[in-house]
């Protein structure tokens, strides 16, 4: 039987993507500069070479580390990083979410970043209906200047309301059109939660991954807080991390930031790296 080019053409297709993770489009590992947050004290400069050299190309960061934005700009094409996501604080989206906007464009971002929302004590109904406005309103700035908003949950959004989770409020009361979310594995793990389920009961609103590992043992809370000893190289820990990759790129995520808060990261970040590697 003689078969059509086009018919040719969709059995290659179907072959090649049907039941096949590994073809999706690659994902790519980068550091979250915090995780230097005591190298850049010292000696700017010499940790974005150092990050150079573990060939990450890809950062998330915000702010210059009190240089003059063309310098800064100038070190990191010196040292071929690019600031894919940028971050912001929640006053600063709430104040003036152009600006936040103008500083992230300057540096050529694709996101905005949250990674905290001002509470006192447990976090409330109110408060999160205060980040849901603020949030929503923001987005809506940040994607009208091509951006895209994810917001960083810290744990203590995981405190149980009505059926579900606060989290739960926050993903359904929030505009899906200009506010997503960047999934911290260890603050997904830390209050008890499964990072990979989280990631299948939401695969559309997870846009960005913070990598960090959690030592064995580690007693858990719903506060948004741990001592940075129990950050362990990836793999390491109990986390899981081997799987929230395979279902990071089941879904399509493509930006992986490693994030290391332990006291050692310039000794733990190459063996994550080297773990990581070993995945694909």
């Amino acid at each position: 039987m003689k078969v059509s080019p086009i018919l040719q053409v969709f059995i290659i297709f179907c072959s090649l993507t049907i039941g096949s993770v590994n073809l999706l489009p690659a994902q790519q590992i980068g550091l979250q500069l915090y995780s230097l947050r005591n190298q850049f004290k010292t000696d700017v400069p010499g940790t974005l070479a150092k990050i150079k050299d573990w060939k990450i190309t890809a950062i998330e960061g915000g702010g210059t580390y009190n240089l003059p934005v063309e310098e800064y700009k100038k070190l990191l094409k010196q040292n071929n990083l690019q600031m894919v996501s940028y971050g912001a604080g929640f006053e600063e989206l709430q104040n003036n979410p152009q600006l936040v906007a103008d500083n992230a464009k300057a540096f050529g971002s694709k996101f905005i970043m949250c990674a905290w929302v001002p509470h006192k004590g447990a976090f409330t109904i109110e408060d999160a209906q205060k980040a849901i406005a603020v949030f929503n309103t923001a987005g809506k700035v940040l994607k009208e200047n091509g951006l895209q908003f994810c917001y960083h949950p810290h744990g203590y959004e995981f405190m149980p309301f009505e059926d579900g989770t606060m989290f739960d409020y926050l993903v359904k009361n929030t505009n899906a059109r200009y506010v997503n979310f960047e999934m911290d594995v260890f603050w997904v793990k830390h209050p008890g939660q499964d990072p990979v389920a989280l990631l299948k009961k939401y695969p559309k609103r997870f846009l960005l991954l913070h990598l960090k590992d959690r030592k064995p043992g580690t007693e858990g809370n719903q506060e948004g807080h741990a001592p940075d000893e129990t950050n362990v190289v990836l793999g390491q820990g109990d986390v899981g991390i081997a799987a929230v990759m395979k279902e990071a790129k089941k879904i399509g995520i493509k930006y992986c930031f490693i994030e290391d808060e332990s006291p050692t990261p310039v000794e733990q970040i190459p063996q994550s790296l080297q773990f990581l590697h070993s995945l694909k």
